[in-house]
């Protein structure tokens, strides 16, 4: 669907904002009021549109930023331009979205991880260790998973949130992955007890890596 305005755009996505969902989603830190999946049910109608994706995006609203990822081509960003968008993106669900569905497709990928592996923004450096889990799991060729067991051993008890977060799915995804690490990925996770006592679903597995990583191999046998 081509042709289509930002102006009309943002005139849907005010029409399909709802209070309720807003409540919701400012509880975890975002500012969005329209639910997934009719936002999803609008991206899916537009279709790829490179140039609106940019548009929306520089409107500063997260529906609207929401929306452009998932009607953007990742491979027609520069990774200058990439780093910008993550540093400029507060809310959570975008700095997910951004990673998982425009940076993992990038063909540059790997440099944006070295990049924001080790940068001093937390925010940011997730981003870096969110790349580095898709890696342990897909190419873990080259990658030093003992270095990065030790990097978590010795910092994931006191990062923020968001790093600690990233640092855990890692923790996880080696234990879970990879067999000759497995007993380490386990100790360290028993020992440090992060997420230990985060409210889990009774239908959901839980964030803590020596459950997790029990579960994950349970269901792999």
């Amino acid at each position: 669907m081509t042709g289509t305005t930002v102006a009309e755009v943002m005139a849907e996505l005010a029409d399909l904002a709802d209070p309720r969902i807003l409540e919701v989603n400012l509880r975890h830190g975002d500012d969005h009021a329209v639910n997934l999946t009719k936002l999803r049910a609008v991206a899916k109608r537009l279709k790829t549109q490179q140039p609106l994706a940019v548009e929306l995006w520089d409107t500063g609203d997260t529906a609207a930023r929401l929306l452009a990822i998932l009607i953007c081509s990742p491979k027609a960003f520069e990774l200058d331009e990439l780093d910008s968008m993550l540093r400029d993106a507060p809310a959570p669900k975008v700095q997910d979205w951004l990673v998982n569905y425009v940076v993992k497709k990038h063909p540059r990928a790997e440099e944006l991880r070295l990049r924001w592996f080790t940068d001093p923004d937390p925010i940011v450096a997730s981003a870096g260790w969110a790349l580095t889990s898709d890696r342990v799991v897909k190419r873990p060729e080259g990658l030093d998973l003992s270095g990065l067991l030790d990097i978590i051993e010795a910092r994931m008890k006191t990062e923020p949130d968001r790093l600690q977060w990233a640092m855990n799915t890692c923790l996880a995804q080696i234990g879970i992955t990879h067999p000759e690490h497995r007993e380490r990925a386990v100790a360290i996770g028993e020992r440090l007890e992060v997420l230990k006592d985060y409210p889990t679903p009774p239908d959901c597995t839980s964030p803590f890596a020596p459950v997790w990583i029990a579960e994950m191999v349970r269901r792999q046998k």
